[in-house]
């Protein structure tokens, strides 16, 4: 299982967070980025090229795998921002308190274990002017669709790295203290509903 998560899935993650669909829906929040920027679960730099380099002073890029931080290498060789490698899990956040000007968390909230441990510790590096940027697929407002990602999560973790179908996004941000400024849910296009709905937008402290 190491050698898959190492060597298999990084590189099925490199084309699914790189193709047309996802690029498209997280162009509508990664250029918005400024400062001083905490990207969550970097993973192989799909983002990098949506940054506005003289928007950004940094990047610190928080990813645990080393196996998606070597895919990342080429892309981090191309681009002209700097990234500092933050090897650690998301609920282990090895900054100061009100440091980051701007948290980017692009289909990522979906597979960190424990998700609250996680915003917890993102609303505290936050600057109390900073933005949370985010683009995830969640919890599908049909019912149908919700008993078919419930029934689906538990296998579907197995084979995604940890990947969960029916996350409520932007309950999940209420519950740790962030208020949701701009949001947006829609289904993304040509994806299946299970895994296709999308919340992107902006919150606060």
């Amino acid at each position: 299982m190491n050698w898959y998560a190492e060597k298999i899935f990084p590189y099925l993650v490199n084309r699914v967070c790189s193709s047309e669909l996802a690029m498209q829906i997280k162009k509508k929040v990664v250029p918005l980025s400024t400062g001083k920027v905490l990207e969550i679960g970097m993973g192989t730099g799909a983002n990098l090229s949506l940054y506005h380099q003289e928007k950004v002073e940094f990047i610190w890029g928080l990813e645990p795998s080393a196996g998606m931080r070597q895919q990342a290498a080429s892309k981090l060789e191309k681009s002209d921002i700097l990234v500092k490698w933050l090897e650690l899990p998301g609920e282990k956040i090895p900054l100061e308190n009100d440091s980051v000007d701007t948290i980017v968390l692009t289909f990522t909230l979906c597979s960190i274990p424990d998700w609250k441990s996680a915003l917890q510790q993102m609303h505290r590096v936050l600057k109390p002017e900073g933005r949370l940027l985010f683009c995830e697929h969640g919890r599908a407002p049909e019912t149908h669709v919700q008993k078919w990602q419930d029934r689906l999560t538990p296998l579907w973790k197995k084979v995604s790295g940890g990947c969960h179908l029916n996350r409520p996004i932007d309950q999940y941000l209420q519950e740790t203290g962030f208020q949701c400024h701009h949001l947006e849910k829609t289904y993304l296009e040509k994806a299946p509903r299970i895994a296709g709905y999308m919340y992107y937008g902006e919150a606060s402290k």
